[in-house]
């Protein structure tokens, strides 16, 4: 994939964190405080270039927190005007390798949940728990 065109961009990709944003804290916070205990930012399988925002290694369970724009949310991804075809073809490829990324990972026997960055924090520890308790049976 080509480089962007505008240094100032390039500077901007390069600065956005892979861990620790406001949604996935409060995420963790919640679990945490009702005792559940995971791993951050893990590495899931050696096969996979891919790691778990929230991994809960026991259960297999892979919780990841997606950006809306960066991740293709149906709901609130937008379209950048400025070098459009470049930013069509990157964000295309991250829908195509989380979409890869899942099914390998549910191939492998995870359970992998999606939280896009507009969920609510409390809805979204709710689906994790429901997951995180259904594969204990």
């Amino acid at each position: 994939m080509p480089e962007p065109l505008d240094d100032v961009v390039r500077r901007r990709m390069k600065s956005q964190g892979r861990r620790d944003t406001s949604i996935e804290l409060a995420i963790r916070r919640q679990l945490h405080a009702l005792g559940y205990r995971y791993r951050v930012d893990f590495r899931l399988e050696p096969s996979l270039r891919c790691r778990g925002d929230i991994v809960f290694t026991r259960r297999r369970v892979v919780v990841f927190v997606d950006g809306c724009f960066w991740h293709g949310c149906p709901v609130h991804a937008t379209a950048p005007k400025n070098n459009a075809d470049w930013w069509r073809a990157k964000l295309d490829a991250n829908i195509e390798r989380d979409n890869r990324n899942r099914a390998a990972l549910a191939q492998l026997g995870w359970n992998v949940i999606r939280v896009w960055e507009h969920e609510e924090p409390p809805d979204a520890v709710h689906r994790i728990r429901v997951a995180v308790e259904q594969s204990a049976v």
